[in-house]
C-alpha cells in the first residue's frame, strides 16, 4: 500500500473535490481519497506500481497535481498545511514554500481580463438600456468578448463535469450562461460569468487569510541558530541542520530556533507563542526552553534534545494540519446536504421549465429564464465553504491560546460539556508535592524516613517522589520491589517485608489501627496526603505530604460555574483529603480513594447521567477515563509527545483556565457554524421564491451568492481577530501561536 499526497491549486471548492473523486476514486488499485480542501492537498492511498495513472488521470480533468518534494516537514507546513503528512507518504507533490509576502492570489493578467470582461458585460448592458436589441451585433460580440476574457475556465470546467457525469457548480453555471445566450439573453449571459468569476477570485482571496492562520505558526521559530563549535567559536547554522545534544546560543530579544535544555545563563522568556502564558518565565540551567519562544534580557545556552521537525511547536502545527482535515459534525451534515441538494435544485430547473408550458400552455421562453435562474441560485459554495473556514479558524485560535484542539469535533463537542471531572494531583494542585510532616509510631523519625524513601525511589508517582527527595542520607537496598496501582509499594529490606501505601492500602493490610487511623484522620484533615510505613502488619510511622491548590484553580473554578458546568474532583488520594481540596477551590462533588477502572466507571455514570462529560488529566494515568470521556483533556503538554499524541485536546500550559477558555471559544465557534449555515439555506430559499415569481435575475442571484459566500467566509474569520479571541478566550489578547511579539 502506498500512499501519495498532491497540492492542487486549482481545488477549492466541493465541486472540484466531487470530479476528483469520480475520476480519481474510479482508478483501479486506488483504495481511498482523502480531501483537505482549505490548503488544497488530495492525499490518495493506492496498489499501483507508480503513481503515474493518478497524475495523468488529475490532469485529465483540468486540476494537475504540482510537482517539486519540500525539503522537510517543516517547510511543508510552511508553504501548505498537509493533511497526509502523518500518512506513509513515498512521495509529496508539494512546491517549494514561499514567503506570505510573495504569494500573489490574482495575477495581474488574471486582473487585466476580468476588468475587460466586466467592462464589455456591462457595456453590453448599457447598449440594451438605452434602446438596443439583445440579439443585435454590436451587443452580442461584446458579450461573446466577455465571455472569452473571463469565462472560458468555468466553460471548461463545466465541460469536465458533464464528461465525468458530475452536477457542480460549473455545469450548472455553464448550463445557465449557454442557456442565456440560446434564448438571446446575451448581456444576461456575459455579466453572469463575470460575476461569478469575481466571486470565485474574492472567495479565493478569503480561504487565503484562513490557510495563513495555520501557516503563520511555524514561521515562528527562525531559520537559523547560533551553534557552538568544536573549537568553541559560534557560527550560524541553518535550524534543520543542527543536531541533537548540539549548543546553541540565543541573545536577548531572539527567538529559540529548537527545544532544549539551559546550559548556562539566566533570563525571561516569553512562551506565549507556544503555552499562551501571558508573563514571562524565568529560565536557568536545568530549565526547557521552547523552539518559538522569545528570549528576554538574559544571553542563554542551551543543549537541543531534537531536531526542527521534532519540536514542540512543529507537533502542535502538524497536530493542527490533521485536525483541520477532519470532517466536524456540521460539515459533514453540510456534505450529505450539498450531495442532495444539488442534484435536487437540477431537477427542479427541469420540471420549472418543462411543466408550466406543457402543462398550462405558458410561454417557454419565459419559465425557461426562471429555471436558468434555479441553476444559478443552486451554487452551494456558501453552504460548503462556510463550515471548513469557521472549523479551521477555531482550531488556530485555539492554538493562538495555548490549546491544541485535536479536530474539529472535539471543537464542537467542547460546547456540551456539562460536567467536568478533574483529577487532583497536577491538574487541580501543583503536582510538586513535598514531604511536610513524618509521625514515627515506633522508632525514630529517621528511621521511618529512610525506609520510606528506600521503598519509594523505586516509584515514579509524585507522592513517592516527595518522600524520596525529603532524605538526603544513604539509601537501603530493597529486594522484591513491587508496585501497586493506586495503594503503595511493597519491598524487603534486610529480609523482612515492608509496605508504604495510602489509607485504603493500610486497611487492606491489616496495619490500620485506631491509632493509625488518628494520626492519618489528623493530617487528611489538613488537606494533606497522608501514607503509612508498615512492617508486616505493624504501622511503623504516617508521613504527610502536602501539595498546594494553583493560584489559578479557583478562577478556573468559578469561571467554569459561571458556564454553568458542575465540576467533580476524581482523584486516587484519600476522602478526607481529596475533600478539603475541593473545599479549598470550590469544587461541587470530590470523589476519593479511586483506582484507575474506578474512575473509569465515575466517567462512564456521568456520561449516563449529564450527557457531556470533560476529563482532565495528565494524558497518561487517566488514560481510560480521558479515553471515554466526551472531550478528554491533558494538562501542561509543552514538550511532552504522549499528551499531545493522546488527549483530545492538550493545554500547553499548566493552568486550569484554558479550559473555560476552550468551552467559550466551543459555543461561539458552534454559534459562527449556526449563524452560517442559517445565512447560507436562508438565502437560498429567499431566491427560489424571487425566482419563481419572475423577479430575480441572474445576474441577481450570482450577486446574492458572491454576497452570501463572504459574509459567511468573514463570519467563520472573525474567531481569528485578536480582540475576538481574546473576549473568547478570556485572557489577555497577543498571547499564543501566530501572534506577533
Amino acid at each position: 500500500m502506498a500512499t501519495h499526497s498532491y497540492t492542487i491549486a486549482a481545488m477549492d471548492c466541493p465541486s472540484e473535490e466531487a470530479v476528483i473523486r469520480r475520476r480519481v476514486g474510479a482508478l483501479p488499485g486506488v483504495t481511498s481519497l482523502s480531501f483537505d480542501l482549505l490548503n488544497q492537498r488530495l492525499t490518495v492511498a493506492h496498489t499501483l506500481p507508480s503513481d503515474e495513472t493518478i497524475v495523468a488521470a488529475l490532469t485529465d480533468v483540468g486540476m494537475p497535481p504540482s510537482r517539486g518534494a519540500p525539503r522537510s516537514p517543516h517547510d511543508a507546513a510552511a508553504g501548505a498545511a498537509c493533511a497526509g503528512c502523518a500518512a506513509d507518504t513515498t512521495d509529496d507533490r508539494t512546491p517549494a514554500p514561499q514567503p506570505a509576502a510573495a504569494r500573489v492570489i490574482a495575477p495581474r493578467g488574471l486582473l487585466a481580463r476580468l476588468g475587460g470582461a466586466g467592462a464589455l458585460a456591462f457595456g453590453a448592458e448599457a447598449v440594451v438600456w438605452a434602446g438596443g436589441r439583445e440579439t443585435s451585433l454590436p451587443v452580442v460580440a461584446m458579450a461573446l468578448a466577455s465571455i472569452a476574457l473571463g469565462g472560458l475556465p468555468t466553460l471548461r470546467k463545466g465541460l469536465t463535469a458533464l464528461r465525468t457525469l458530475t452536477l457542480n457548480i460549473n455545469l450548472l453555471m455553464s448550463t445557465a450562461v449557454i442557456g442565456a445566450a440560446a434564448i438571446g439573453q446575451w448581456p444576461e449571459a456575459a455579466v453572469v460569468v463575470f460575476l461569478f468569476a469575481v466571486a470565485e477570485l474574492i472567495e479565493a482571496a478569503s480561504l487565503e487569510r484562513a490557510r495563513n492562520a495555520v501557516r503563520s505558526l511555524m514561521s515562528l521559530s527562525p531559520d537559523t541558530a547560533s551553534v557552538k563549535q568544536g573549537d568553541g567559536a559560534w557560527r550560524e547554522v541553518e535550524a534543520a541542520r543542527v543536531a541533537t545534544g548540539a549548543v546553541v546560543r540565543v541573545r536577548p530579544g531572539e527567538r529559540v530556533p529548537l527545544d532544549g535544555v539551559v546550559t548556562a545563563g539566566a533570563s525571561s522568556v516569553d512562551q506565549a507563542p507556544i503555552t499562551g502564558e501571558s508573563v514571562a518565565v524565568a529560565k536557568g540551567a536545568g530549565d526547557a526552553v521552547f523552539a518559538g519562544s522569545i528570549n528576554g534580557e538574559g544571553l542563554l545556552e542551551f543543549r537541543t534534545t531534537g531536531g526542527r521537525d521534532d519540536t514542540t511547536l512543529a507537533r502542535i502545527v502538524r497536530s493542527v494540519q490533521e485536525a483541520q482535515a477532519q470532517r466536524a459534525p456540521a460539515q459533514r451534515f453540510v456534505d450529505r446536504f450539498a450531495r442532495v441538494y444539488t442534484p435536487a435544485v437540477f431537477a427542479l430547473a427541469a420540471l420549472v421549465a418543462a411543466l408550466p408550458p406543457l402543462l398550462l400552455h405558458q410561454p417557454f421562453l419565459t419559465w425557461f429564464g426562471k429555471a436558468l435562474v434555479l441553476l444559478v441560485i443552486a451554487c452551494p459554495c456558501a453552504l460548503v465553504i462556510s463550515i471548513p473556514v469557521t472549523v479551521v479558524s477555531g482550531l488556530a485560535a485555539a492554538a493562538r491560546r495555548g490549546i491544541l484542539v485535536k479536530g474539529g469535533v472535539h471543537l464542537e463537542q467542547g460546547r456540551k460539556l456539562a460536567v467536568v471531572a478533574l483529577d487532583k494531583t497536577g491538574t487541580i494542585t501543583e503536582g510538586r508535592p513535598r514531604l511536610v510532616e513524618v509521625v514515627p509510631l515506633v522508632g525514630t523519625r529517621d528511621e521511618a524516613l529512610q525506609r520510606a524513601a528506600s521503598l519509594d525511589a523505586g516509584s515514579d508517582h509524585p507522592v513517592a517522589r516527595a518522600v524520596t527527595a525529603a532524605w538526603e542520607g544513604a539509601l537501603e537496598p530493597v529486594e522484591a520491589f513491587a508496585a501497586v496501582a493506586g495503594r503503595g509499594v511493597r519491598g524487603r529490606l534486610g529480609g523482612e517485608a515492608y509496605a508504604l501505601g495510602n489509607h485504603r492500602f493500610a486497611e487492606e493490610e491489616g496495619g490500620c489501627g485506631p491509632h493509625v487511623k488518628a494520626a492519618l484522620r489528623a493530617q487528611e484533615t489538613q488537606g494533606r496526603t497522608a501514607v503509612v510505613l508498615l512492617r508486616g502488619r505493624e504501622a511503623l510511622a504516617v508521613l504527610a505530604v502536602a501539595d498546594a491548590p494553583r493560584e489559578t484553580s479557583v478562577e478556573a473554578l468559578r469561571e467554569l460555574h459561571a458556564l454553568g458546568v458542575r465540576t467533580v474532583m476524581l482523584s486516587g488520594d484519600n476522602q478526607v483529603t481529596a475533600s478539603a481540596i475541593a473545599r479549598a477551590v470550590g469544587i461541587d462533588d470530590a470523589r476519593g480513594e479511586l483506582l484507575p477502572e474506578d474512575k473509569l466507571a465515575a466517567i462512564e455514570a456521568l456520561l449516563a447521567a449529564h450527557g457531556g462529560v470533560g476529563m482532565v488529566g495528565d494524558g497518561v494515568n487517566d488514560a481510560p477515563a480521558l479515553a471515554r470521556a466526551t472531550v478528554g483533556f491533558a494538562m501542561g503538554a509543552a514538550g511532552t509527545d504522549t499528551a499531545i499524541e493522546t488527549a483530545d485536546v492538550a493545554f500547553m500550559r499548566d493552568d486550569l483556565r484554558a479550559l473555560p477558555e476552550f468551552i467559550r471559544l466551543s459555543r461561539r465557534t458552534s454559534a459562527i457554524l449556526t449563524q452560517n449555515i442559517a445565512l447560507a439555506v436562508g438565502s437560498k430559499a429567499v431566491f427560489f421564491v424571487l425566482a419563481l415569481a419572475g423577479v430575480a435575475t441572474m445576474w441577481m442571484a450570482v450577486l446574492a451568492d458572491m454576497g452570501a459566500t463572504l459574509v459567511v467566509v468573514a463570519n467563520g474569520l472573525r474567531l481569528l481577530a485578536p480582540a475576538d479571541a481574546a473576549r473568547s478566550a478570556g485572557t489577555p489578547s497577543g498571547a499564543g501561536l501566530g501572534t506577533p511579539a
